[in-house]
Parts: structure tokens; C-alpha cells; sequence
């Protein structure tokens, strides 16, 4: 199945906005690997926006779409967040934040019009980003004695595996990313290569 090999997300980020009734709604999406980035970039996006009245959001996280959160933050229940939750949703992306920071015009814009404007400067930020496909990846790390790397670096190069951190020394670790669809004939031959160890890390 493509959905278990693969999601969208953006490449990098960008902005979006939206007008209504003098109120101002300003879009940031960024593509983010974990939860702990969601708070500095709020934090960053109020000092840059100190007169700003609410700072709404949104985000999707991991490969198999199932971690999400939302933030109204002020605005009524069901106003903000959750229409730029939606966007992501409709758009299928994952590992992505979207912020929609509201400057308020003095006219109330109701409920029907804030889930409209959150809505529109969200697709708005989605509509600038590249959208991009990415290969689900599960993290592995190897141990192996200093006599097996010639083995190891060969296998790490036949089977075109992205190494990511490597020490050597008499023990040597390595460790490496390998597309899902192709772990089983990765770790198969590591199998076959004597004395070495493999750790499962995560799935990115």
C-alpha cells in the first residue's frame, strides 16, 4: 500500500493571508518532525507580532497521521483550530504546523466567517508551500567489530542505505535510515554477516 510507504508534507515554509472586515489573518505553515518544535516557533511568532490578538493552530504529526493537535486560543470553540486542522486533513499532509496569527478589525466576523477566514489564510499557506512526497523510514543502528566493516559498508552501499551517525573504533556503530518497503531484505543481509547487532530506533 502507498499510504504505509509514503505521506506529504512542505518542504520548507510559508505564508498565507486572508481579509475580512478589517481583521487580518496571517498563515505560517512549517514543516516540523516533532512536537517540541511547535512551541518556539509560537513563542518566536509573538515577538514579531506583539499587537497580534490571537495566535491560532494546528499541527499533524507522523507518518501514519495519528498524532494532531488544536488551539483556539481565545477564539470560539471550533473556529480555528479545528478549520485549519481540516485543511491539512483535506490536503492529506503530515509533520506539518500551521499558525494563523489574527489581527482583529473591530467587527466581529461570527462563527460561519472565522471558520471561513481561519480556512482560507490556511489554504492560502498550503497553496505557496511545495508539497512534497517522502518515503516512510524506519531508523536502525548497527554494532559490529572492527573486522566486519568492510562486510557492513558494502551491504550499506549496495542496498544505497543513508547513514546518519557512524563511530569507529573496536566496536563500531552505524546508523542508518532504510525505506520500509526495503527493510526486510535490508536486515536479511545483515542476518547473513556474523557478530553484528541491529537496534530498532523509530519510524520517520
Amino acid at each position: 500500500m502507498l499510504f504505509d510507504n509514503s505521506y506529504k508534507t512542505i518542504e520548507g515554509t510559508s505564508e498565507g493571508i486572508f481579509r475580512d472586515k478589517g481583521s487580518k489573518f496571517l498563515a505560517y505553515a512549517y514543516p516540523i518532525r516533532s512536537e517540541d518544535e511547535v512551541k518556539p516557533i509560537i513563542v518566536k511568532l509573538k515577538a514579531e507580532h506583539i499587537k497580534a490578538n490571537h495566535f491560532c493552530y494546528a499541527y499533524r504529526l507522523t507518518t501514519d497521521r495519528s498524532v494532531f493537535r488544536i488551539n483556539d486560543d481565545g477564539e470560539p470553540s471550533g473556529t480555528a483550530g479545528r478549520p485549519i486542522l481540516n485543511c491539512l486533513l483535506s490536503e492529506d499532509l503530515t509533520n506539518i504546523l500551521i499558525v494563523v496569527v489574527r489581527y482583529f478589525g473591530g467587527t466581529l466576523l461570527g462563527v460561519p466567517g472565522l471558520i471561513n477566514a481561519y480556512k482560507n489564510a490556511s489554504l492560502e499557506a498550503i497553496k505557496e508551500s511545495k508539497v512534497i512526497a517522502k518515503t516512510v523510514n524506519d531508523v536502525y543502528e548497527v554494532y559490529f567489530d572492527y573486522l566486519q566493516m568492510n562486510d557492513v559498508m558494502k551491504l550499506v552501499k549496495d542496498e544505497n542505505l543513508q547513514v546518519l551517525a557512524q563511530q569507529f573504533d573496536t566496536h563500531c556503530s552505524l546508523k542508518f535510515e532504510v525505506r520500509k518497503s526495503h527493510l526486510n531484505q535490508v536486515l536479511s543481509r545483515f542476518d547473513k554477516i556474523e557478530q553484528v547487532k541491529l537496534k530498532y530506533l523509530q519510524t520517520i
